[in-house]
């Protein structure tokens, strides 16, 4: 993922924090088998000190690949809105000028697979996975040999990806002049569409941590 320096996370914090906001939905990318395609996989996941924790069906083909090559990218996009040439016009320019971009935050994670097949193991994994999805409690244990997660078990398998890299990209032209962040800003509000107001909070952020981009 290329970075510009403008678009950089500020510190460990930043990520962390849009992360644990309700960011749990990514992209596991699997180097493929020999003459194959790489293999991508879209699934929740959780977090666990320096690890993310997953867990796949156990026919799912990435357990081919990940057996092959445990190095594995585990990306996670959100926050993003297309943003159209006129509202990027250089003042005093034709708003027909101005060229069209994506705004988005997507954090990559470059890890290390492990893959869980011993049923207490599994059973772990997913009482840490619905602390964090279900904090109500509003399900039946999670144990081995008992219903209904208990015959599921044998179903799935488990990934702990080890975190060896963490690359950060918020992208909200930090690089222009704080009164065209504003105003963009203003007009993903009054847009609305889709993850726009999401978009325009991102941007807000950063312009108040940056303020005026000093390379």
């Amino acid at each position: 993922m290329f970075i510009q320096p403008w678009d950089t996370g500020l510190d460990d914090a930043e990520w962390h924090t849009w992360i644990a906001e309700g960011h749990d939905f990514g992209l596991l990318s699997v180097n493929g088998l020999p003459g194959h395609p790489p293999v991508a996989v879209p699934t929740h996941f959780t977090c666990d000190d320096h690890h993310l924790l997953v867990h796949l069906a156990r026919p799912n083909p990435v357990w081919k690949a990940i057996e092959h090559d445990p190095h594995v990218l585990f990306t996670v996009f959100g926050d993003y809105a297309f943003i159209p040439g006129p509202w990027r016009a250089k003042a005093g320019t034709p708003p027909t000028d101005g060229v069209p971009t994506s705004y988005y935050t997507a954090v990559q994670f470059i890890c290390r697979a492990h893959i869980i097949d011993d049923p207490e193991a599994k059973a772990e994994l997913l009482r840490r996975q619905l602390a964090h999805f279900q904090p109500d409690g509003d399900h039946a244990p999670v144990a081995v040999g008992r219903p209904p997660y208990g015959r599921m078990l044998p179903g799935i398998r488990g990934l702990r990806l080890e975190v060896t890299e963490v690359r950060a990209k918020f992208k909200y032209d930090d690089h222009k002049p704080v009164e065209h962040r504003a105003a963009v800003a203003g007009r993903l509000t009054e847009r609305g569409q889709g993850l726009d107001v999401a978009t325009a909070r991102q941007q807000r952020r950063r312009l108040d941590r940056i303020g005026p981009w000093k390379p």
